[in-house]
């Protein structure tokens, strides 16, 4: 608990480029006890009331999770580099009892990792009216094949519609069951979804034919463990 604190309060300093550069993202998901759902959203807002009145410099957002079992919220912050992760945050501490007394009695668990970008295989931009992400995650068991294919697929896309699709980051550890990599794609509303387009696979087939697909296909089925998929709905309210 008294590490979930600290990741709850110490979230880390926004980049303020839109462009899509080096960087870290940290990622705190947390799993709300069933029937805390109110008290939980109520204590994170007198948190953030707490550091706004507190002039807390740090920046965050906040999600919700929109498939799967459970409430389950996250938080993402970025650094430029580790070092930030030594600096101290003295609106933070000030408002740690709010964490004590609102927030942790009604988690029954958390999860926190770090990602670090992949610019080489990512979309440049950083989209500004963001309020949906679609994030799909990977275990891998051969990186070297995965990247392969991923700079396969990207490359085309990029040849394609002139950039690639989403944002890649890979994780920086994290326990057995964590990712090792995922891809966000960022909506500005669910209608965003609706767009009926070729997916991925697909325009690399109408670009290299259907033999040399299926024979990355089969390569990314022999690198990849095991991969699922989420969308995250932004809480503009809760965000900082």
């Amino acid at each position: 608990m008294k590490q979930l604190c600290i990741v709850l309060l110490m979230l880390p300093l926004m980049v303020t480029s839109q462009n899509f550069e080096e960087a870290l993202l940290s990622m705190s998901v947390i799993t709300v006890k069933q029937g805390h759902n109110a008290q939980f959203l109520e204590g994170v807002s007198k948190w953030k009331d707490c550091y706004v009145e507190n002039e807390g410099a740090n920046q965050w957002n906040f999600w919700s999770r929109v498939q799967g079992e459970g409430s389950v919220y996250g938080l993402t912050g970025w650094m430029s580099n580790w070092a930030e992760m030594d600096k101290e945050d003295p609106a933070s501490e000030k408002c740690a009892m709010n964490a004590v007394n609102f927030i942790i009695p009604h988690i029954e668990k958390s999860e926190y990792n770090i990602a670090s970008t992949l610019p080489d295989w990512s979309k440049k931009t950083m989209a500004t009216d963001t309020k949906v992400v679609w994030v799909t995650y990977f275990r891998v068991k051969n990186g070297s094949a995965f990247s392969e294919v991923i700079k396969e697929i990207t490359g085309t896309i990029k040849t394609q519609e002139g950039e690639p699709r989403g944002q890649w980051y890979a994780f920086e550890g994290g326990s057995e069951q964590s990712p090792d990599y995922m891809v966000v794609s960022s909506f500005s509303g669910y209608a965003a979804l609706d767009e009926d387009r070729d997916g991925p696979w697909k325009v690399y087939e109408n670009v290299h034919g259907k033999k040399k697909t299926d024979d990355l296909r089969a390569k990314y089925r022999s690198a990849v463990d095991n991969s699922w998929a989420y969308m995250w709905s932004l809480n503009e309210k809760l965000s900082n």
